[in-house]
């Protein structure tokens, strides 16, 4: 059974900075491309970052330059560096595969206040 638990998300000024962890209990996770989501209040999900099974990765425009997605295949583990975030970073931030397995974490919030 596919399970997605991810940590790290707080609350933090803008130009601040987050790591986001991503434990998948994901049979044979290595060879699946992985992605960071977010969803803020009255909006749909999105997939804000992706990382391929060969390590190149893809960013939306709206966070290009500040935010880092990578993965370690052996801890089964994707994470998210978010630098110099800005209040529309203020989401609920998933982790699931890329394209998606159907089957979601309960989330981290993030939010982004002076």
């Amino acid at each position: 059974q596919v399970q997605l638990v991810e940590s790290g998300g707080g609350l933090v000024q803008p130009g601040g900075s987050l790591r986001l962890s991503c434990a998948a209990s994901i049979i044979m996770f290595r060879i699946y491309a992985m992605g960071w989501y977010r969803q803020a209040p009255g909006k749909q999900r999105e997939l804000v970052a992706r990382i391929s099974s060969d390590g190149s990765t893809n960013y939306v425009d709206s966070v290009k330059g500040r935010f880092t997605i990578s993965r370690d295949n052996v801890k089964r583990t994707v994470y998210l560096q978010m630098n110099s975030l800005k209040p529309e970073d203020t989401a609920v931030y998933y982790c699931n595969s890329a394209p998606d397995l159907g089957i979601w974490g309960q989330g981290t919030q993030v939010t982004v206040s002076p």
